[in-house]
């Protein structure tokens, strides 16, 4: 329900919406009445405006709106199946550049996060910021040792207002919820809580520099990606200071031939950096647009990306993780059942979904691409469609991969934008392959073993009784079972899979255990008796690492 205080900003959204005129994007029949007659009540917006693409003027008005809506305009673009071309095209260039704050203000709270006078921390000072937004601008400066640096400072009172607009929306969502039909697939609800989670990260640039930090240490030695360096002695939850770099904006084309970089292999290394940190490292920079992305003009001819603005990056469960790096390399295998399949087990549609009805509607968008030249298919696009035929099958969105899918359709862009002609699937499918590989393969495996054995060891004192017990009740009839969940479709789905792996995981431990007795309790024990014994349990715990 949308409270008494919250009519003001309500008010003030109808306004901005009503002078761009976004109730245009609506279809005449869908277009609230309240807008129309505010709109009566406005002045006519000017000639100039008027002028502007639609697109255009809703990027306008939700800049205008504050970061809660700029944010949400960047959501918004990736649901391309939702959204006009002209529309989606323009927020993908959604930027929330925005007037500077004073710097007596910014000196003020830099001064007030680090506990000190600006003075005593930094040689040099720039008033004059170098980058504003609306969540936070930049400074440069200079250390008291000479290194030139970058101070990130929050808006005053930002963190007031991006409360106040969140539980705004989210009694708008919760009218969605009630009113929409599709409220179940849409999740306003969990869009909301994605939006929150991701502004409440922005405003800790503590957090900030850690991500930076890690992300310098995925990529140290690199020659595909520079991260600049945290100086955290001058780092705090409301101040953030960096290692100045320089270097060319990924969008200066004229710039970038200028000083002679190799935009063809850039293009290709922005695609494989992209799969590197989903996949080998699951930890990836989710706001990747071209105002983040600088290139290193002091190599040409093996180009690197310089990385700028930590604040929102993107991570996935590990399950989620499998599903999509599967569903990836089914889309590059064109394997359409094994997609219908994916998107079943993984949860993501329900289990009454028919397969084969799936299958074809998979096969129906993607054969047509596939009867171009790879260099003209858009992975972005692709992924899109397919998105759109998911949700006539009842998908459930996941707010989850909101952030990855706006990174594909930013990465692509990029890419697209440096060298027209990549070809992203032959760029992407290898370096997908050999980090899956590596992921799931023996290697991984047995670490993956290594890791659990102590907590093995740690139970195995307790196993003995808990099987007696087991058995005692099993034997008299007593056992009973309780299911929390009517969710019986997806036990069942589950089951047989959960028997194989528990199975070979009983296997594994018998065969574990008799090694361990040959080899300590058992002197005149044949090696080869032991090797084998030895051998077959890691095989075993192995294959049911993998069915889990």
């Amino acid at each position: 329900m949308i409270a008494p205080s919250q009519l003001p900003r309500l008010l003030r959204i109808a306004s901005v919406l009503a002078r761009y005129r976004v109730d245009e994007l609506l279809p005449p029949a869908r277009r609230p009445r309240a807008l129309a007659w505010l709109r009566a009540l406005l002045p006519t917006p000017p000639a100039d405006v008027m002028a502007l693409p639609r697109g255009e003027r809703l990027v306008l008005a939700l800049t205008g709106l504050g970061p809660i809506f700029v944010k949400f305009g960047q959501i918004l673009s990736t649901r391309r199946d939702l959204l006009p071309p002209d529309v989606a095209d323009a927020l993908t260039q959604l930027q929330d550049r925005v007037a500077p704050f004073p710097a007596m203000q910014a000196r003020n709270a830099i001064e007030r996060a680090l506990g000190d006078t600006i003075a005593a921390r930094y040689a040099a000072f720039d008033d004059v910021p170098l980058a504003s937004a609306s969540i936070a601008q930049v400074h440069a400066a200079t250390l008291a040792d000479g290194r030139e640096v970058v101070v990130k400072v929050l808006r005053p009172d930002i963190g007031e207002r991006i409360g106040a607009d969140v539980a705004l929306l989210r009694a708008l969502a919760g009218v969605v919820e009630r009113t929409h039909p599709s409220a179940d697939k849409i999740r306003p609800q969990a869009i909301v809580d994605e939006i929150e989670t991701t502004l409440t990260n922005e405003l800790d640039l503590q957090r900030e520099g850690a991500n930076a930090s890690l992300l310098k240490r995925n990529f140290a030695g690199s020659d595909d990606l520079y991260v600049p360096e945290v100086h955290w002695s001058h780092t705090s939850s409301g101040v953030l200071t960096l290692e100045r770099v320089r270097g060319i904006p990924v969008d200066d084309l004229a710039a970038l031939d200028a000083a002679g970089i190799d935009r063809v292999a850039l293009a290709e290394k922005g695609v494989r950096l992209f799969y590197t940190q989903v996949f080998r490292d699951n930890f990836f920079h989710a706001d990747a647009h071209a105002g983040n992305i600088w290139v290193d003009a002091t190599r040409t001819a093996d180009p690197r990306f310089i990385a700028l603005d930590f604040g929102i990056m993107g991570s996935l469960p590990e399950r989620d993780q499998y599903w999509l790096a599967e569903n990836f390399l089914a889309l590059f295998n064109q394997d359409y059942a094994r997609i219908a399949e994916l998107h079943v087990r993984a949860g993501w549609m329900p289990a009454t979904a028919r397969l084969d009805e799936i299958e074809a509607a998979v096969r129906t968008v993607c054969e047509p691409y596939f009867t171009r030249p790879l260099s003209e298919i858009s992975l972005a696009e692709v992924v899109v469609k397919l998105f759109a035929v998911a949700r006539r099958h009842d998908l459930t969105l996941q707010p989850q991969l909101i952030l990855l899918q706006k990174t594909l359709l930013n990465i692509e862009g990029v890419g697209r934008l440096l060298h027209p002609r990549i070809d992203i699937w032959a760029t992407a499918k290898p370096v997908l392959e050999k980090i899956w590989r590596r992921r799931s393969g023996p290697r991984a495996m047995l670490k993956a073993l290594r890791r659990r054995v102590p907590e093995w060891i740690a139970a195995a004192p307790d196993m003995p009784q808990l099987v007696h017990g087991y058995l005692a009740q099993a034997t008299s009839g007593t056992m009973e079972l309780r299911i929390a969940s009517d969710d019986l479709r997806r036990i069942e789905r589950g089951l047989r899979r959960s028997q194989r792996m528990h199975s070979l995981f009983s296997l594994g431990c018998a065969l574990a255990l008799l090694a361990a007795l040959l080899h300590y309790a058992t002197p005149g024990a044949p090696p080869l008796v032991v090797w084998l014994a030895g051998s077959g349990a890691v095989l075993a715990l192995m294959l049911a690492a993998r069915g889990a």
